[in-house]
């Protein structure tokens, strides 16, 4: 039992199980938004809750593991990554496999079970979430592959709900494809050198440091100002009384400027805990 419990362990490790939570919020404001939309309700049933939470677990556990499978090479001589359980021997390249098939698998059935758009476009998903890992291989935009998967996550709330792709739910995905991609590249700043090393791509490798911040303002822009109106969007929409939507337009964007004040902070501080 203690080996059964230790091995759940070692695959929470490999996959950062509990940051899969920073994908629900893009998932569920998206099929709230559409279930106002199409049904005159936020609320869009315990059947799509239950599939929502599924599909976003499953996809998220099948990218990571995948990542994880894939870097094996690259990760084994990087002092930072030497100690993940896909290299260090806790968990095999077999059950590393089985892992991902499941993950896949469940995802693609999750998919059928909500609706018809969403199992054709199941498989589709699964190649960009796995994209990522292959193309930091021979593209320093690697970063962006990475936003897309995220980015992927309010779509797919929407098709769950109405069984189409809007233009709001797409702009809101390049407004977080941006946002993951700037994270990505704060991140990618304590590989930089290792990256260089051993040919592997990236802004800061192939760029340096000072094109890093260059790019990371220039992704700041389409994303700050994509998510500020599609979501000010947002709040119109579910409150439609004149007196509501004063009062939660301004609730939403003081929120909006104390969210970017509090993501500045820790950008400054992840800066001078990492790279400065």
């Amino acid at each position: 039992m203690q080996s059964f419990w230790q091995k759940l362990k070692d695959i929470g490790d490999l996959i950062v199980f509990k940051h899969s939570i920073f994908a629900l919020p893009f998932i569920f404001t998206a099929m709230i938004v559409a279930s106002k939309a199409q049904n005159d309700t936020v609320w869009f049933g315990f059947k799509l809750l239950i599939l929502g939470l599924a599909a976003a677990v499953s996809a998220r556990n099948f990218a990571m593991a995948f990542n994880r499978y894939a870097d094996r090479d690259i990760d084994q001589y990087n002092p930072r990554t030497a100690g993940r359980p896909s290299v260090d021997g806790r968990i095999g390249s077999s059950n590393l496999l089985l892992f991902i098939a499941i993950n896949a698998g469940v995802f693609i059935g999750v998919a059928y079970l909500i609706n018809d758009l969403a199992f054709a476009l199941s498989i589709p998903i699964l190649i960009v979430l796995g994209g990522y890992s292959l193309f930091k291989r021979f593209s320093p935009y690697a970063h962006l592959v990475l936003g897309m998967s995220l980015g992927l996550a309010p779509i797919a709330g929407v098709i769950a709900v109405q069984e189409a792709t809007p233009l709001w739910a797409i702009l809101l995905s390049i407004g977080v494809m941006y946002w993951v991609a700037g994270f990505d590249l704060l991140y990618s700043l304590q590989d930089m050198e290792y990256d260089k090393a051993n040919g592997l791509f990236s802004i800061p490798s192939r760029f340096g440091k000072d094109a890093t911040f260059f790019y990371l303002a220039a992704f700041s822009c389409p994303n700050d100002s994509l998510l500020v109106f599609i979501c000010s969007e947002c709040v119109v929409g579910l409150f439609r009384l004149r007196r509501c939507r004063t009062f939660c337009g301004s609730a939403f964007f003081s929120n909006t400027a104390s969210s970017r004040a509090i993501l500045r902070k820790s950008t400054v501080l992840f800066l001078r805990l990492t790279v400065i």
